[in-house]
């Protein structure tokens, strides 16, 4: 949605003002009330499409098994690494994985060593929210700025306008 800047002033009293946080509150619980039931019917689809998904989804994993245990069985027999039948192809292929041990900081020592470097992931960020602690010529010195602005808030008493 986009912002709307309102040039004259809407309210002239802090009635209106409360008046205004009220309706803000009334259509805040409208809303959740909204998503609350809206979450519920998603979660009771959920667990109905489990449901019927079980009985498919173990026909699948016996068929597989099966499957995989006769191309097994009959290794020798297929003209290659796989085979074509009417309704899909079956067959072996070389897979690979790189393990790595618990102590995975040898590793990357030994990568770094090696000048392997595009085996490693680097990910540098700044993080904001410590170097706001720092003092402002600090933050200025290393290419940063510090900006301060008044910044408007409200809370509605959730509690007052539920009972009204």
């Amino acid at each position: 949605m986009a912002r709307k800047r309102i040039t004259e002033q809407a309210l002239s009293s802090w009635d209106e003002v409360n008046s205004a946080l009220k309706a803000i509150g009334d259509a805040q619980l409208e809303i959740q009330l909204i998503e609350t039931d809206l979450n519920a019917a998603i979660t009771g689809l959920k667990d109905e499409a489990k449901e019927k998904v079980k009985a498919h989804e173990e026909v699948v994993k016996l068929n597989e098994l099966m499957i995989q245990q006769y191309v097994s069985e009959h290794k020798g027999e297929m003209k290659g690494k796989s085979r074509k039948l009417a309704f899909g192809t079956v067959g072996f292929r070389m897979s690979t994985k790189v393990t790595l041990p618990k102590n995975i900081h040898t590793v990357i020592e030994n990568l770094k060593k090696k000048g392997m470097m595009d085996c490693l992931n680097t990910k540098v960020t700044v993080n904001k929210d410590i170097l706001k602690t720092y003092d402002e010529k600090e933050i200025i010195g290393v290419g940063a700025s510090l900006k301060k602005e008044d910044a408007f808030w409200y809370e509605v008493d959730k509690e007052t306008v539920q009972d009204t």
